[in-house]
């Protein structure tokens, strides 16, 4: 009899070390699969939380830039926006850097800006000077086609009968007058009585020459 079961456990135990070998490989395989399983998955939470980090931040400059625009680009609140909110025209013309035609109603209104000046470009006696075609362009830029804003001070006319104001870009409240100032295409201008915007442009101006901004390094 014992003879018999050592014969039968001879020919049983390699059967049986084939069957442990392959539970300790399901094993093994097993728990490789539950590692890369959670690998996966502190990879996917990583890959989320880097996510939300890049989103919050296009969020931020996003907002900041708008907060920009909306301050006219230069850390203030642009003109018009209490109960003095002036008229609103479309620009059907660009002069300069600082002269613009604007459809108000019916009429046609040349309209320079207060409180900046931008070198020239059609003067019967300067000519075209530095940077001038430069500010026309720029001015082109930033309100061509555009439904502006007129801000106006004390006087409504200079002695050329142009209208004088302060110009606010309609669909996102970018200061121009201030925008031009702050980029170096403009320096300030100050007459008397209009000079709401004095100190502001004359900052402005100060930190673009600072700064070697447009003009300030060019001419």
């Amino acid at each position: 009899m014992r003879r018999a079961r050592s014969r039968r456990w001879r020919r049983a135990r390699p059967a049986l070390g084939r069957a442990r070998e392959r539970h300790g490989f399901a094993a093994i395989l097993q728990r490789r699969a539950r590692d890369a399983a959670q690998r996966h998955t502190v990879s996917a939470f990583m890959s989320a939380r880097r996510l939300t980090v890049v989103v919050l931040a296009l969020a931020a400059a996003v907002a900041a830039g708008a907060s920009g625009l909306l301050e006219g680009g230069a850390g203030e609140p642009p003109p018009g926006t209490g109960d003095a909110r002036g008229d609103v025209g479309r620009v059907v013309g660009v002069v300069d850097g600082d002269t613009i035609h604007v459809r108000l109603g019916g009429r046609r209104e040349t309209v320079r800006y207060i409180g900046v000046d931008t070198p020239e470009t059609r003067h019967p006696t300067k000519g075209v000077q530095c940077f001038g075609q430069r500010a026309s362009e720029f001015n082109e830029q930033l309100v061509g086609g555009e439904l502006v804003r007129l801000v106006r001070d004390v006087e409504e006319r200079d002695r050329y009968g142009r209208l004088l104001a302060y110009v606010v870009r309609e669909r996102d409240g970018l200061f121009v007058n201030a925008e031009l100032a702050r980029l170096g295409y403009a320096r300030p201008l100050t007459i008397a009585p209009d000079v709401r915007y004095a100190d502001r442009f004359a900052r402005l101006a100060r930190e673009a020459r600072e700064a070697r901004r447009g003009l300030w390094s060019a001419c």
